[in-house]
């Protein structure tokens, strides 16, 4: 019997629902929480359009409801970036100096 470690390789991690499964999954977690979390707590009403894990499933996170955060895709974008530590490209005019 083929184990967690072959199908995933060494990265680990969480197996992610595929289908008909996590269509209805989305649309139940969206239909829960239907404003994005981060903008709510900023005073903004933003619908939320994407549910996120808290943990994600790549570094062991488990697919449940209390590990999934709604979100806009904005602030998706922001926490993805924020828990894999992808930095943010700054322009560079064609001088060679950072564009503001």
């Amino acid at each position: 019997m083929a184990g967690l470690g072959s199908k995933w390789g060494d990265k680990g991690g969480t197996p992610r629902l595929r289908g008909r499964k996590a269509v209805e999954q989305r649309k139940r977690r969206l239909a829960l929480e239907p404003l994005c979390r981060d903008c709510k707590a900023k005073g903004r009403i933003t619908p939320a359009t994407t549910p996120d894990h808290i943990v994600p499933l790549a570094k062991g996170g488990p697919d449940t409801d209390d590990n999934i955060r709604c979100l806009c895709e904005p602030c998706h974008t922001i926490r993805t970036a924020e828990q894999f530590g992808h930095k943010q490209r700054q322009a560079i005019g064609l001088n060679g100096w950072f564009l503001d």
